[in-house]
């Protein structure tokens, strides 16, 4: 299947896909703090797009083996390469083109999985953990990281910020995704007949304190909420002036000697039963 098959917020060129690599080098000292699949050995992931979360779990935790499951035949020749191009054992990693709500692996295949920022792009995320626990062993442990976009807030005030992150939002939302999904992880969960559920938020909080580490999580969020434009202008979502408006803010936020950066994300652990 090909990306251009089906739709997705951010687009497949060749940017997104380094943006892609480059948010997962970025974000994982946060994403991965809590993560621990040292026993793992056959692990399943779900979306795994570039492989850029594939790099990181091959390389934190070396005794596992990793399938990725991914819809774009595209992002699945990008991560090929991406993985080869670092020098990862092909032997640690099955790259697999299928759909998430219908896997073609046998039940109990697998030991553990991973979904990250995966669920908030699909219109059946019960479907896609129902299959997840058919394929995954009795008491296999899964990690799922998923977007809370209520949680964000950015100081000073941004107005032009502010109506494209509703427009980033509701666009997400027409698209059948959910930008609000973190919060409902535990009851997707617990829907779907999976035990020792834990969830909690992982906060990025960023002011005064630590004025360098600010300045770089406010040019990355910048990056992520632009590599929206392209689409939301094409629908129409917004305007030419409205996303000149957020470059032109996002610079002064970023310069601006007492902004403030805040979001959550919320990560579970769950067991298959």
């Amino acid at each position: 299947m090909k990306s251009s098959d089906f739709p997705y917020l951010h687009g497949f060129d060749n940017d997104e896909q380094e943006r892609l690599r480059k948010q997962a080098r970025f974000t994982e000292f946060t994403v991965y703090k809590d993560i621990n699949l040292s026993e793992a050995k056959n692990l399943l992931e779900v979306g795994s797009g570039v492989g850029a979360q594939t790099e990181i779990l091959l390389r934190r935790f070396p005794d596992v083996s990793i399938t990725c499951l991914d819809r774009s035949s595209d992002q699945l020749n990008a991560a090929k390469e991406t993985l080869e191009r670092l020098g990862v054992n092909q032997n640690r990693v099955s790259l697999v083109n299928g759909d998430a709500t219908d896997m073609d692996f046998d039940t109990d295949s697998f030991d553990s999985g991973f979904l990250c920022w995966i669920l908030e792009h699909v219109p059946d995320p019960a479907k896609v953990l129902s299959e997840v626990r058919r394929v995954c062993r009795p008491g296999s442990v899964v990690y799922i990281t998923e977007v809370l976009n209520s949680s964000f807030f950015l100081e000073p005030y941004s107005p032009n910020t502010w109506r494209y992150w509703m427009a980033f939002n509701d666009y997400q939302y027409d698209m059948k995704g959910d930008p609000f999904i973190g919060a409902k992880l535990g009851n997707l969960l617990l829907s779907q007949g999976f035990t020792d559920i834990d969830v909690s938020a992982k906060t990025w909080h960023l002011d005064n304190r630590m004025p360098g580490k600010r300045k770089e999580f406010i040019d990355y969020w910048s990056e992520l909420l632009l590599s929206a434009a392209p689409q939301l202008l094409k629908e129409g979502r917004v305007d030419e002036e409205t996303v000149k408006g957020v470059k032109e803010e996002l610079i002064k936020v970023s310069k601006d000697p007492n902004s403030v950066f805040f979001y959550n994300f919320i990560q579970a652990r769950a067991r298959v039963n």
